[in-house]
């Protein structure tokens, strides 16, 4: 495991910031273009490339996809200059490409950096993802309950009806079994076509963006 204060060193943090801000500029070019796959090779080149220049010895946890899969970023990716901390990172160049390529909101570049080991070692799969906002206690929703009892528990431990409450959903066939149950609770759904990352976000405020959960 990396020595923790190397790991929470200023400039290190600055460092993966700029790795972030490299890699939304260069996808920003190709903003509404139409093309999903250069907006997200302009990211990854960018992120790889600024990666590279940090002295860290990373590795990508989560990533583009197996190498097999993905010609950079892959999972198991050696990144930076080998020396410093150890780390592992998790990342996604360009999370929203159709957003892009289309010209829609809520495009990010997502990346996190952590003491080698305490990342989710994770293979590119399907998973599911679960927020609410601020001020609850823990446990109010949990991933065991069924999704018509988080929006029940949500509710409650807001002090308002189901009917108050306004779940974001990733628009998905495989999502319909779960919005069907949701809406069976009298909740509302926000439906979005893509960009998952920035519907948990949005749980942050829900008085600003109107998604509790």
């Amino acid at each position: 495991m990396a020595n923790a204060a190397d790991f929470q060193d200023r400039l290190l943090s600055l460092g993966l910031a700029r790795v972030s801000e490299a890699a939304a500029l260069a996808s920003a070019r190709l903003i509404g273009r139409g093309d999903e796959k250069a907006a997200d090779q302009a990211a990854v080149n960018a992120m790889r490339d600024q990666l590279n220049l940090l002295d860290i010895a990373g590795v990508v946890v989560i990533g583009e996809g197996e190498r097999d899969e993905a010609p950079m970023l892959y999972i198991g990716e050696e990144v930076g200059t080998g020396n410093g901390p150890a780390v592992d990172i998790a990342l996604d160049p360009l999370e929203g490409t159709t957003l892009t390529a289309k010209d829609m909101p809520n495009a990010l570049t997502v990346i996190a950096m952590a003491p080698r080991g305490t990342l989710l070692h994770a293979p590119d799969v399907y998973m599911e993802k679960l927020a609410i906002g601020p001020g609850y206690k823990p446990g109010t929703v949990t991933m065991a309950m069924s999704p018509s009892e988080r929006v029940s528990a949500l509710a409650a431990a807001k002090g308002v009806s189901t009917e108050n409450i306004t779940v974001c959903v990733l628009e998905r066939p495989r999502h319909e079994d779960l919005i069907a149950e949701i809406r069976s609770t009298g909740a509302s759904i926000r439906l979005i076509t893509d960009g998952d990352v920035a519907g948990v976000m949005q749980c942050a405020e829900p008085a600003v963006t109107g998604h509790d959960i």
